[in-house]
């Protein structure tokens, strides 16, 4: 297969004797450097090489203007606004949002050399029309929005009159001012042959330059395209060339120069379509490693073009190793490397800094970024570390400058550069960036990141670059300014891979495929929404205006995606197209039309090949986790029979082996995290002291009517308390945590309430609160001490029958404390409840034996229900229950009890996982 370029190298050879007087215009730069390499393989003897430019470089030589960066541009069309017309102003940030926009529009507006003062004046027109007040005399928001129509003609002349006294332009304005000296530069030129390699879509200044050049001097131009498009009237991949074939002078009746049949030859067309875009890249680099495996020197012609760039990280990810070497045409966007979410976390920050200090899931966050990890360690000691603990342990919600001073073991010099106290301007958080990016240059040179420091030093030009800006530009004081053109910076930044450009695989965008051909091309993301584009009206312009003055719309960027999808197929044997399966709206949409175009393609239909790729997908059979009772294990249950099984550890037993292994053997708790709002077992511990501390003092005495209505005097400043001890710094003034608060108070101003109709009609004693009782069991075939120990919430006697009472916060039903069946109580965690009440009934009777008592659970969520008494009843439903535990009951219960203990403390019973 002979390429595009060196079909043209080898006509310029053949056609012109000394080819250092010609001046080689392409669409790219890197179009530049393969024709540069073609010229260099083909010549049979020495000359210098011919001047070869971009059409940007070229032109912007034409107009002898400096390109002004985007950031530049909106900085002095920012001044500019500021200075037209009257009223009240936006500041920067709010600016920034549609000043973008607005120069999309002057920049079109000048590529397309339209005259300003027609079509501003025609948007004004329109927006009289269209806005939405009736009334004769207009409100001051429709004057000011139509004062900003009026206000854009003055504006537009006023910014292009500012970047030309500072001999800079936009694109727009550069070829605007080329085509006005264009006359100038063909006389000085006028020894020299121009050669245009390779065009399709052309603005009208382009057009203008190009077709002035072909007429006025010694000049030829070179079209990449194939007859098959240019001759089917309606095919969008001529459309262009076609418009230029009927409109140009100087085309007509001349043959079209580089336009070659190469379409319709043989080749082998595969349509893969993939689930999702990771997919995709892993498809592909499977399939790079087949076409290494069938020939590795096939990659060195082989172009894998990204549809989508985003797709490069995972990409790059994908390739396989055995490929060594790798071109990447595009740079990696800076705003995806680890270094800018540090600045952009650092940033957030300190613009949603309250006036409680910074929220504490913001400050974990960015304390475990790895940079920030690496610039908070010091001599081994991790303040990092400590900062996140002591918000946790001390339930911080709010991260003050002042809590952080409090803390020992930090660096306060290292701490106050990341949370200062006053609210940074832009100069000095900038001052606070440049400092923490020279500490970090340190760190990262003692562990020779390269890497890191590479990316650090591109963070430091951007920091630089800001500085410069802030210090020009008076009205970038604030932070949210300072965001804004932070990220529009951070956006157009790339870090430059290195590598020889013209060797391996080739990875790039679909524009820099311009005039390039390959005989493997692998196409990726070939969706609706990214090949073609779709419909995006990002612009001030309506469409109907753009039809009119022939500005570029929707349907033109689709002709233009068109032409870059079949100039890529033209010389291309093998081909690899792949779209995603599922479309959605971040992903692109459904298969592209281009694909569909191709299938229904009669003369090519026969070349292609579809199927459908997915990544093959083994069902995981869950198996039940099941742990060998060794030595070491047997230790440990061994000891935690010695210290004591509570009823909480058997129950977690009954639910679940494993998670009584995790937590009551291996102290796996669950991780401590900081309590927005009170958590539930928070509330349960505030619920119990509360009512430990009001009955305390009537333990073994008779309550009253007086003595009840006294605790309900106590029961705010009670709960209060517990709130301060158990909440440790939670701020319950409001939000969730307020209501927690009242709904606590409410469930024990409710119980409080029900004490009291029942001492009105029963004789109530109190005979302990929140008692501690462990008593030791001695179990057959366990020869190791074993214990029983557990807090009884509420010990009494009604009427003379003792009561052992349980508080539950949570919502408890009856059914939940009942048993038929002995069996159930040791084997279903449903009834959990009434063995935690029989538990205690054990310990109670081992130390005061019983010949009747009763148990019960006050669920506060379920107070109305009064006292569940654990009963047994004889079958489900209704129907009479006993409610008293008597000697029996007990013997019945420690039956079950043991059989429980011995399967636990069996050695050759293993701990078995259960399905929760």
């Amino acid at each position: 297969m002979k390429s595009f370029l060196q079909e043209v190298v080898d006509d310029l050879l053949a056609s012109h004797h000394n080819i250092d007087d010609l001046i080689l215009v392409l669409p790219s730069k890197r179009a530049g450097t393969f024709l540069r390499t073609a010229i260099a393989k083909t010549a049979n003897k020495n000359f210098f090489a011919p001047k070869i430019f971009s059409i940007e470089s070229f032109v912007e030589q034409i107009s002898h203007l400096n390109a002004a960066t985007n950031t530049e541009q909106l900085f002095y069309l920012y001044e500019t606004y500021l200075q037209t017309g009257s009223g009240e102003k936006d500041n920067f940030s709010t600016f920034a949002k549609w000043g973008q926009t607005l120069l999309q529009d002057f920049n079109e507006i000048d590529r397309y050399l339209i005259d300003p003062k027609d079509i501003f004046s025609y948007l004004t027109d329109i927006q009289e029309i269209t806005h939405w007040s009736l009334a004769e005399e207009k409100s001051d928001m429709v004057q000011n929005y139509m004062k900003f129509w009026n206000n854009l003609g003055t504006l537009y002349h006023s910014f292009n009159e500012l970047l030309l006294a500072k001999d800079l332009g936009h694109q727009g304005l550069i070829y605007r001012n080329a085509c006005k000296h264009l006359d100038d530069y063909i006389s000085e030129t006028a020894d020299k042959t121009h050669v245009f390699i390779g065009f399709n879509a052309l603005n009208s200044a382009e057009s203008f330059i190009i077709q002035q050049i072909l007429s006025k001097t010694q000049a030829d131009i070179y079209w990449d395209s194939d007859p098959y498009f240019l001759d089917d009237p309606i095919h969008d991949a001529g459309y262009f060339i076609r418009q230029h074939l009927n409109t140009w002078p100087a085309l007509k009746g001349q043959p079209l120069k580089g336009v070659k049949a190469n379409y319709l030859s043989k080749k082998k067309i595969n349509i893969i379509g993939v689930p999702k875009n990771v997919s995709q890249t892993k498809y592909v680099g499977h399939l790079i490693s087949e076409i290494h495996e069938k020939d590795p020197k096939a990659i060195k012609n082989t172009a894998l073009v990204l549809g989508d760039e985003t797709l490069l990280n995972p990409m790059l990810n994908a390739i396989p190793a055995e490929i060594d070497s790798v071109n990447i045409t595009m740079g990696y966007p800076l705003k995806n490397t680890p270094l800018a979410s540090l600045f952009s976390q650092y940033l957030n920050l300190h613009l949603k800094k309250e006036s409680q200090g910074w929220y504490y899931q913001q400050v974990s966050d960015f304390l475990s970024h790895p940079f920030i990890q690496l610039f908070l360690t010091e001599n081994e000691e991790d303040t990092a570390l400590v900062i996140s603990t002591a918000i946790k342990q001390n339930n911080w919600a709010f991260v003050s400058p002042q809590k952080l001073a409090t803390l020992s073991k930090v660096n306060p010099s290292l701490v106050e550069l990341l949370f200062f106290k006053e609210d940074a301007n832009a100069t000095a958080f900038l001052d606070r960036c440049l400092l923490l990016i020279q500490n970090l240059k340190g760190k990262l040179q003692d562990t020779n990141d390269a890497l890191g420091l590479e990316y650090l030093y591109k963070f430091f030009t951007i920091f630089n670059q800001l500085q410069e800006m802030v210090e020009k530009h008076s009205y970038i004081n604030d932070l949210k300014s300072l965001e804004c053109l932070y990220l529009d910076l951070l956006r157009s930044e790339t870090l430059d891979f290195q590598g020889e450009p013209l060797q391996g695989l080739q990875i790039m965008g679909m524009l820099e495929s311009r005039t390039l051909d390959f005989e493997t091309v692998i196409l990726t993301s070939v969706n609706e929404g990214i090949l073609p584009s779709g419909k995006s009206n990002n612009s001030f312009i309506p469409f109907d205006l753009k039809k009119l003055y022939r500005l570029p719309t929707y349907k033109e960027k689709d002709a233009v995606y068109t032409y870059h999808f079949y100039r890529l197929l033209q010389r291309a044997k093998n081909i690899y197209l792949v779209y995603n399966t599922e479309p959605d709206v971040l992903e692109g949409g459904e298969k592209s039309r281009l694909l569909t175009q191709l299938q229904t393609d009669e003369n090519i239909m026969a070349d292609i090949t579809e199927k459908i790729a997915a990544p093959a997908i083994s069902t995981a059979t869950k198996t039940l986790q099941t742990i060998e009772k060794d030595l070491g294990l047997m230790d440990l249950i061994k000891a935690h029979a010695a210290k004591g099984f509570s009823p909480t550890s058997l129950s977690n037993y009954i639910r679940n082996p494993l998670d009584f292994y995790k937590r009551n053997l291996l102290g796996i708790e669950n991780v401590v995290e900081v309590e927005e709002t009170v958590a539930a077992n928070t509330f349960g511990t505030i619920v119990h002291d509360t009512l430990e501390d009001l009955y305390k003092p009537y333990v073994n005495g008779f309550l009253s009517e007086e003595i009840l209505k006294n605790m309900q005097a106590k029961i705010k400043p009670t709960v209060l308390k517990h709130f301060a001890k158990s909440y440790a710094d939670g701020d319950i003034s409001r939000g969730k945590n307020l209501l927690a608060f009242n709904v606590v108070l409410r469930y024990v101003e409710n119980f409080i309430r029900i004490e009291l109709k029942e001492v009105k009609n029963h004789k109530i004693k109190i005979l302990g609160i929140e008692e501690n009782l462990k008593i030791s069991l001695s179990i057959p075939g366990i020869a190791f001490p074993v214990t029983l120990k557990g807090k009884l919430d509420r010990i009494d006697e009604k009427d003379g029958v003792v009561r052992i009472i349980d508080y539950k916060t949570g919502k408890v039903q009856s059914n939940q404390v009942e048993i038929i069946d002995w069996e159930d109580i040791v084997q279903d965690y449903t009834y959990s409840k009434a063995f935690q009440l029989l538990c205690y009934a054990i310990m109670y009777n081992t130390t005061r034996p019983i010949d009747t008592i009763e148990a019960g659970i006050f669920s506060f969520k379920n107070l109305n229900a009064g006292l569940l008494s654990f009963a047994t009843k004889e079958k489900k439903g209704y129907g009479p229950k006993d409610v008293s535990i008597t000697q029996e009951t007990v013997a019945l219960f420690m039956n079950a009890l043991q059989e429980l203990i011995t399967e636990i403390c069996n050695s050759n019973i293993p701990l078995t996982e259960k399905e929760v």
